[in-house]
């Protein structure tokens, strides 16, 4: 895996802490072993948790400069993609957001093992963490997935006006970020770039949606997520 990160994170051109490569690493064995006994991930092959999971997570340091902002991932499940950037970068706050609080157990755990600081990890759905962070964040990023629209309610909310919203979706996704549209500009959102992407060490190609946040979201959003889900904006 050594190799394969190291080759990765050069074809990215990305700056990394001088201990990245061992960090991750070691993160990847805590997920692996962790995975055993709790469904965390489905991709349990090594060279695919460092091609799938750490260097498409790496990617987003190449499309949003994270330095010293305030980053929330939303539902980050086992920890994609805060926990790599985190270890990728210290020098930003980041919190780990998950409905699920064993996920958000293990990401506690992990932290403490790595000594990752800066980091939060928080047990809440993300319509109800809103309501006590409401625009203040810098950014927002999410892998989960949940439809444009749907992340879009959860995420918007959560970030100031000026900062962005990166969406981690796959490159088939046109129809359903065309659909987004209306629900990003009702949400205070403007799509800034659509940027593919090939991960490094692999064949498989993803799609970053940049969103700006260019005016605050109105105060009935988020809903309630049985509301959102059922009647999407």
């Amino acid at each position: 895996m050594k190799e394969l990160l190291t080759a990765g994170i050069a074809a990215l051109g990305i700056h990394v802490e001088d201990d990245c490569v061992e960090t991750l690493e070691r993160f990847a064995e805590l997920l692996l072993a962790k995975n055993a006994v709790m469904n965390l991930t489905a991709i349990t092959e090594p060279e695919k948790v460092a091609t799938l999971h750490f260097l498409d997570s790496l990617t987003l340091l190449r499309a949003v400069d994270l330095t010293e902002k305030r980053v929330v991932d939303v539902g980050t499940g086992a920890g994609f993609p805060g926990m790599p950037l985190r270890i990728a970068r210290r020098d930003f706050d980041l919190t780990l957001l998950d409905s699920l609080g064993k996920r958000v157990d293990f990401l506690r755990e992990c932290c403490g093992e790595l000594r990752l600081a800066r980091t939060d990890c928080v047990h809440a759905r993300a319509e109800e963490f809103a309501a006590q962070n409401r625009e203040s964040f810098d950014v927002a990023v999410s892998r989960a997935v949940a439809s444009l629209n749907v992340l879009s309610e959860l995420c918007l909310p959560l970030v100031r006006v000026g900062g962005v919203f990166a969406a981690m979706k796959s490159v088939d996704s046109g129809d359903e970020i065309e659909s987004a549209r209306r629900a990003i500009e009702l949400l205070g959102g403007k799509i800034a770039r659509v940027e593919d992407h090939a991960i490094p060490c692999c064949d498989v190609s993803h799609r970053l949606v940049i969103i700006e946040k260019v005016r605050p979201t109105p105060v009935k959003y988020p809903r309630a997520f049985a509301k959102i889900k059922k009647q999407p904006l």
